[in-house]
């Protein structure tokens, strides 16, 4: 049995002779420098926690079967893997190192690994951390550390573009930029950096031009070439090629660095006319990304037979992920979510067990199993893909909130051949505004926003307000992009305390109402007005109501509404519960002052009928397997909908109806929208909508082809008028 001592010591002993030969091979060509004109970057070292002699050396990792990187359980390298070495943690938050976190002691447990914690750490790294991609080099049996990777465009034509497209490809290796030799270099190569940087592809460019910089220009080469299938999310994933020997006038055997020239996908392409499009939205025709905080992540789905469906998560790869982005227009695929990570669908599940080879141009064009037995939309995919770097995020800040995540929103601007920062004016100021914002600031959804700031000191020098009148759609890159006043603004209460503000918020809850349950729950009654009188004072009946006697009747179209929570997050109003309005005639709180909108329209999409729902009682009526209700009204209690439960307005509650008294028999369109004013921000306004064909004949009510919004293909949709996205005005 080898002693495990001198199996430990040899190891060290051979890590330790490789690194020195690293450092000898690397230091070589250090005397080269940077090329000139480039200016060396500054750089921030990560600084290892200094720890006292007596405080015990401990590993940690993240292990077990983990949904991304950052998550995982924590496993401890001590001696051996096996047991359970701490027990009763209890830290400050100020130690430098688990070991010093107060506990029972380094082994001693009365824990079974069925007790193992877990951790979901940050993205965010601290500054300075260096993150080393290794490529595997198959020829010498050594790892080679990439510090990072960029295109640097040389050109003078394309410095100022925004994204970068062209230029050298260049490697971060002991601190300093190289360019790659272009020996060995191919087409697939260049389609791993494109992809990289969020570009579907790559294409041609004048090496001409090229040439001519590099004899003006001496450049710093990298040691070694690469070797890519074209398949690769990174150049990491790439294959180390032989190591390049100069020649002694400093060039690489066919004498150029390496250049790219990227496809920008079509949202990000600049034109003639107007710049960079001034919002994203999907345009392919078989396939779309829902649910994402961002541009480019989102539930995958589908379109199949006029009807969006998902994909199921079985054999769910970065390599068909991949295919996706490309499709859409971005880059490689940084992430491929399983398990309805960014929200769940409502409709079919269209594909599963998908595999690709990665080089179809649409997920359609992948092999697949039709028969989706068993998945349901708990394991819907999703990815997360690279896009280009628009500097979006460098125009834009928050200030002086108790957070990165709060603020008030201050913008720079250009006044006077400089640049300011200064901030947006609150008037007309709504949650639309405040998602672009955090989705300009990679900081997930907006949870709210303010037009009052005075809680927040922000920059005194930036308090002049410089944008005004914003309005967005929602679907922007950039706040720039929506709607403003210009050169010419207009804010009566001006900046300071009145300056808009945003809190923002990683996840988010998606409502989607089921539509089969309204088909199936769909009825007519008749009912006495002086049993109406609740119903009468909350404006629950049509306007003619007002002018009949007490012992007429009135006609009800009533249905059941069985909304799903189907998001990240809770559903919860927007108002306190010390804000809620009290109804004494029905005797329950308000808390929103309209949750739902009923309406009724003719073939040609005059309304003819409406109706409304207040937000009397937010709760869990029904829960997923395995999911707890959080919700109940009774007692005053706290009012939402949990993620994974949907709350059910019976036919028979008041105003769960539509009055139409005054309707004539005929065909119409019957419409329910959640959350018509956008009080509580959601991931996705699209599905808030319900669609269904009404037939009322006099005597007796249908409803048919009921469907979610953005559930059918849009030549489908537009046979059914009224809304086809949720643009509402308030009333």
């Amino acid at each position: 049995m080898r002693d495990p001592f001198n199996v430990t010591q040899t190891y060290m002993l051979a890590l330790l002779f490789y690194w020195v030969l690293l450092k000898l091979s690397v230091a070589q060509y250090e005397h080269l420098g940077y090329p000139p004109g480039y200016p060396y970057p500054e750089q921030e070292e990560y600084t290892a926690p200094q720890l006292d002699p007596d405080t015990p050396r401990i590993q940690l990792r993240l292990a077990g079967q983990k949904r991304k990187h950052n998550e995982a359980e924590i496993n401890i390298y001590f001696v051996s893997s096996g047991p359970i070495w701490f027990d009763n943690v209890h830290c400050t938050g100020k130690e430098k190192t688990l070991a010093q976190c107060q506990s029972n002691g380094i082994g001693i447990s009365d824990c079974k690994h069925s007790e193992d914690v877990g951790v979901v750490c940050s993205d965010k790294r601290i500054p300075g951390f260096k993150f080393l991609n290794t490529l595997p080099n198959h020829v010498e049996n050594l790892d080679i550390h990439v510090e990072d990777v960029q295109i640097r465009a040389i050109l003078s034509s394309y410095r100022k573009r925004i994204p970068v497209m062209e230029g050298y490809v260049e490697v971060k290796d002991g601190g300093k930029w190289k360019q790659i030799c272009n020996k060995d270099w191919t087409q697939f190569n260049s389609r791993v950096i494109c992809g990289m940087f969020g570009f579907p592809g790559e294409r041609k460019y004048n090496p001409r031009v090229y040439k001519m910089f590099a004899r003006r220009r001496k450049p710093t080469y990298w040691d070694y070439s690469v070797n890519c299938t074209g398949n690769e999310a990174h150049l990491s994933s790439c294959k180390l090629g032989q190591a390049v020997l100069e020649k002694s006038n400093g060039t690489c055997p066919r004498g150029l660095p390496v250049v790219v020239s990227c496809v920008p996908g079509k949202d990000f392409a600049p034109t003639l006319m107007t710049g960079f499009r001034k919002a994203f939205r999907q345009e392919q025709p078989l396939v779309r990304l829902r649910g994402g905080a961002i541009v480019g992540e989102g539930r995958v789905e589908v379109l199949k037979n006029g009807e969006w469906g998902t994909i199921c998560d079985d054999k769910w790869s970065l390599l068909s992920a991949t295919v996706v982005c490309r499709e859409l227009g971005f880059g490689t695929a940084k992430e491929a979510l399983s398990g309805g990570r960014l929200g769940q669908g409502m409709g079919p599940v269209h594909m599963n067990e998908v595999e690709c080879s990665g080089f179809e141009k649409s997920i359609t064009e992948c092999s697949f199993n039709k028969e989706a037995l068993g998945c349901s939309h708990e394991e819907d995919a999703a990815v997360r893909c690279n896009v280009p770097k628009m500097g979006f995020q460098e125009r834009l800040r928050l200030s002086g909130g108790r957070n990165p995540y709060e603020g008030r929103v201050e913008v720079l601007v250009e006044r006077n051949g400089s640049l300011v920062w200064g901030t947006v004016c609150s008037e007309g100021w709504r949650t639309m505004e405040a998602m672009v914002v955090c989705r300009q600031l990679g900081l997930g959804f907006a949870s709210n926003a303010f037009q009052e700031t005075w809680y927040w000191s922000g920059e005194v020098s930036a308090d002049a307000v410089v944008m005004s009148g914003v309005r967005c759609s929602g679907t922007e890159m950039s706040l720039s992009h929506c709607l403003h006043h210009g050169a010419h603004l207009s804010c009566p209460k001006g900046g300071g305390r009145y300056a808009a503000g945003v809190s923002c918020s990683e996840t988010a809850p998606d409502l989607v109402l089921n539509p089969q349950v309204v088909e199936q729950t769909t009825y007519m009654e008749d009912r006495p007005m002086f049993m109406l009188q609740c119903a009468y004072e909350e404006n629950c009946l049509s306007s003619t109501s007002s002018e009949v006697p007490a012992n007429t009747y009135r006609r009800l179209l009533r249905f059941s509404s069985q909304i799903h929570n189907n998001g990240q997050s809770d559903f919860r109003p927007k108002a306190d519960k010390h804000s809620w309005v009290w109804h004494d005639c029905h005797r329950h709180y308000h808390s929103m002052e309209v949750f739902t909108i009923y309406d009724l329209f003719s073939l040609n999409g005059t309304k003819v009928a409406e109706g409304h729902k207040a937000s009397f009682c937010l709760e869990d009526s029904e829960c997923d397997e395995g999911i707890e209700k959080r919700y109940e009204c009774a007692n005053f209690g706290d009012q939402g909908i949990t993620v994974g439960c949907w709350d059910t307005y019976r036919h028979d509650i008041d105003c769960q109806w539509v009055d139409i008294t005054d309707l004539k028999p005929g065909d119409y369109i019957f419409q329910i929208i959640i959350n018509p004013n956008y009080e509580v921000p959601e991931s996705d306004y699209t599905n808030n909508f319900t669609k269904c064909r009404c037939r009322y004949d006099g005597h007796r009510v249908w409803m048919y082809s009921c469907h979610n919004g953005g559930s059918l293909s849009s030549e489908t949709e537009q046979t059914f008028p009224g809304l086809h996205s949720n643009q509402v005005t308030h009333r």
